[in-house]
């Protein structure tokens, strides 16, 4: 194997790498928008005008209004966030089939 070829499945290595720690912070990011619909749920469910919400080691009563409005916030952080990390997950795909192509068209001259 030459030393191009080489240098090029190095860094389809790294992006493979990079794909997986992008893959890791999408899972916990989708299970995050998870937990925020079954809280949204559970506080749409309720009849409660006030809820409580974990605030570091103590529980803050806060209006269930303000809970659903702070909650949705949250989400929409989350999923933009998600969209960023999709978009980077997907130009890292596109660099690793160039360097695929890349390495299989010098297969056969170093060969």
């Amino acid at each position: 194997m030459d030393k191009a070829t080489e240098q090029l499945l190095n860094q389809a290595q790294i992006y493979q790498h990079q794909i997986q720690t992008v893959m890791t912070q999408k899972t916990a990011l989708t299970m995050e928008v998870s937990e925020i619909d079954k809280a949204l749920e559970e506080v749409d469910k309720t009849k409660e005008k006030h809820v409580l919400k974990v605030s570091g080691p103590i529980l803050i009563q806060i209006s269930t209004k303000d809970m659903k409005k702070e909650l949705g916030e949250k989400k929409n952080v989350i999923e933009l966030r998600l969209k960023t990390i999709e978009k980077q997950e997907n130009k890292l795909k596109e660099k690793i089939e160039e360097l695929r192509s890349k390495v299989m068209k010098s297969g056969p001259e170093a060969g």
